[in-house]
């Protein structure tokens, strides 16, 4: 039978948890606060930009913060912990990839790697180090950390941002193994393309995002909420046997292979 839930709709009761998600403000990190929320969650959104908490809705609350400074990640764990009591579920979703990053490694700007691996990979370690700090209290807890598909595979000009987030994959196998033991699951799940304003943008350089969507077995490029839903699950109880593991929501494009080869168009 046809799954008839509507598009964006939540299967899961979260009432009674308290979700952290950095880089909450935009992009994929809104769309998992905006999930979080709906299914009864107390959610905090942890972001750079300060201006960004006008516009989220009422019931998110908001922490300004940069993910590469550990004063600011040791801010925000406390402050959802003062504000609400616990903390259930940290979300590491923060990432830049500006597009000075395209450029191949003897051309790279040295500031900028250590932006991206401050912000991408420190910044997650950072969070993670003061979540479990307060998870290893309550006995259990739950980590996902935004990978990216260009953690699996990769093209070229991209020399920064894919190994970095090739780094969050063993972040994640590395703390779940740890910490399995203690009732604290760690997983990850690695995007797409994904319709977010920094997607778009660079499609519209690009000249549209019709050969980008070829590229992928369905045809398309991802929404973010279809993120956010598998974000949602795996901090549910019906992944309680798994961590230490990542999940693709990429419309199949890593089965397929290819980062830099299109999808074969069809016959005209």
């Amino acid at each position: 039978m046809k799954n008839s839930r509507p598009k964006g709709s939540v299967a899961y009761n979260n009432a009674g948890r308290v979700v952290l998600v950095s880089g909450g403000a935009g992009g994929i990190g809104r769309a998992i606060c905006d999930a979080f929320a709906t299914s009864g969650a107390d959610v905090v959104c942890l972001d750079i930009n300060a201006d960004a908490a006008v516009d989220l809705p009422e019931g998110i609350a908001f922490v300004a913060g940069d993910t590469s400074q550990e004063d600011d990640c040791r801010n925000a764990i406390e402050f959802a912990v003062q504000t609400f009591g616990a903390l259930d579920v940290l979300v590491n979703n923060a990432a830049i990839q500006p597009p000075s990053s395209y450029a191949p490694l003897h051309e790279f700007p040295t500031e900028l790697w250590d932006r991206m691996v401050g912000v991408n990979f420190t910044g997650y370690s950072l969070l993670a180090k003061h979540a479990l700090r307060q998870m290893l209290k309550q006995d259990n807890g739950v980590i996902v950390n935004i990978a990216s598909g260009q953690a699996h595979r990769t093209t070229r000009g991209v020399p920064a941002y894919g190994p970095i987030k090739a780094a969050n994959l063993l972040q994640t196998r590395q703390w779940g193994v740890e910490y399995a033991r203690e009732g604290i699951r760690v997983v990850s799940v690695s995007p797409g393309a994904i319709r977010t304003p920094l997607v778009e943008a660079t499609l519209h350089e690009q000249g549209g995002e019709a050969q980008l969507a070829n590229r992928h077995p369905l045809g398309r490029i991802g929404r973010p909420d279809e993120v956010a839903a598998a974000v949602l699950w795996l901090a549910s109880e019906d992944a309680s046997f798994v961590t230490a593991t990542d999940l693709e929501v990429d419309g199949g494009l890593g089965a397929f292979g290819a980062f830099a080869d299109p999808y074969p168009m069809p016959d005209s």
